[in-house]
């Protein structure tokens, strides 16, 4: 991003007179004071505290410039101020300028699981022979979304955006914002159960990210869904299919999993072997999705496979490591979700260990009064001749508890914490843990088990 204030102004309808600060140039935007680029654009929002008491320490952090709402009073100093009626819809107002500008494909991608995977997975399938820009982290909602945007270069070819979502509406304003060329939901689970209330309802927000894709625009989506081959039937857009049926438009002929990659190949290029470095016969569904879209931009197998084998994935998903005493650590704590839980728990119960598959599992948020139901139905996946012992923490944990102590699981090998014990579970974990064992982490992230990650793993 490069633009004058004067051109900002214009964009955003800035209600102050700026002629004396018209030629300062921006090339970044930021919402946190602490952390920015010299040059940044600094945006005051309102969240538990009010963005504007942090205006003077962007400016000293090295912002060229700041928005600010007309509803509070100008401070007296000479920074650069552009006066809005609201400073997030003003960055959402100059993402959809600089993205018209640039006038880049847009790629958005949804789903209750694998979103942030497949984003990365099309990103870098694309970057083979595109200039590509794609959302950063997690950076997801109405926030993250225009930052993303605003952080392209000139140059973009394709942004690939991921879109989240916890209501209704979410997705129709996000779409709406970036007006995709290709839109693909990865799956339909229980993500954010509590507040639709049931899978049906879910698909129905998945499906509003077609309400802003082009008329000539593409939805890739997850073909063994029923729920989502019965809306698809209502767009007037091309659909692309991927899966594991015949049926899909993509689907893997094969399967082999290596335990830290898969091997497979696709119906589309029957003697090109794909490899991903990752865990999870999931993946491949994530990687399907992703050379539909290779194949749509025209992206050669022989670029895709590369780009699949050395795919960059983003911090906190499916990561290995190694203990301080040499276990191996699976260590996938930015998110989870019954469908994703279960996903992991089934992988690493078939992979080969010496000594013991110990599970680490924290409350999956979100899931309302289904929440004791679905943690434990983790059960199902628990067996205890292939995961030996179990360290739960949480409260909607103690359900999971419960349920494997009904069904036999041995008590002794079950060690339970609230959310606020993750010390000690941090050093029974540690005084439990051999060379020989392997170890699941696996919560939503506000169980904050990538605490227990950094004080167990080696450094």
């Amino acid at each position: 991003m490069k633009m004058k204030l004067a051109e900002i102004a214009g964009a955003i309808n800035a209600q102050n007179d700026i002629s004396k600060w018209q030629d300062v140039e921006v090339t970044s935007v930021s919402f946190d004071s602490r952390h920015l680029e010299s040059g940044a654009l600094f945006i005051p929002l309102q969240g538990a505290h009010d963005g504007h008491q942090y205006v003077e320490t962007a400016f000293t952090n090295g912002a060229a410039a700041s928005l600010w709402a007309s509803d509070h009073e100008v401070v007296d100093h000479d920074h650069p101020l552009l006066v809005v009626t609201d400073p997030l819809k003003a960055l959402q107002q100059l993402g959809k300028y600089y993205l018209r500008k640039i006038n880049p494909m847009v790629v958005a991608v949804t789903g209750s699981n694998g979103k942030t995977t497949t984003k990365d997975m099309i990103a870098s399938i694309l970057s083979t022979q595109l200039n590509v820009t794609k959302t950063y982290a997690n950076f997801n909602n109405e926030i993250g979304v225009p930052i993303t945007l605003l952080n392209m270069e000139a140059n973009t070819e394709v942004v690939v955006v991921e879109m989240g979502m916890d209501r209704f509406g979410q997705l129709d304003f996000l779409s709406k914002l970036v007006s995709p060329d290709i839109a693909v939901i990865t799956m339909i689970g229980e993500a954010h159960i509590e507040f639709f209330g049931t899978r049906d309802r879910i698909a129905d927000a998945k499906m509003e990210i077609v309400n802003g894709l082009k008329e000539d625009g593409t939805l890739v989506f997850n073909g063994d869904e029923p729920l989502l081959n019965e809306r698809v039937k209502k767009i007037t857009q091309q659909t692309v299919r991927f899966g594991r049926q015949l049926s899909d438009d993509f689907y893997a002929t094969s399967v082999t999993d290596k335990g830290r990659s898969i091997d497979f190949t696709v119906n589309e290029w029957p003697d090109e072997q794909f490899t991903i470095p990752m865990v999870g016969e999931y993946n491949v569904n994530n990687a399907l999705a992703a050379i539909a879209i290779g194949k749509q931009l025209h992206i050669t197998p022989k670029h895709m496979k590369a780009a699949l084998a050395n795919v960059e994935l983003t911090e906190n998903r499916a990561e290995w490591f190694k203990s301080t005493q040499g276990a191996q650590i699976l260590s996938d704590v930015y998110n989870s979700n019954p469908t994703a839980a279960k996903q992991v728990l089934n992988t690493i119960s078939a992979m080969p260990v010496n000594g013991r598959r110990i599970a680490v599992l924290g409350d999956m948020l979100e899931l309302g009064d289904a929440a004791p139901r679905l943690h434990a139905s983790l059960a199902e996946q628990i067996d205890p001749a292939k995961v030996q012992e179990v360290y739960l923490v949480g409260s909607e944990m103690a359900a999971l508890r419960d349920k494997l102590l009904e069904e036999g699981y041995p008590k002794e090998a079950i060690h339970y914490y609230q959310a606020d014990q993750l010390d000690q579970l941090t050093a029974d974990l540690k005084a439990d843990l051999t060379d020989q064992d392997m170890v699941l982490l696996k919560a939503s992230h506000g169980i904050h088990l990538e605490n227990v990650l950094a004080a167990i793993k080696e450094q």
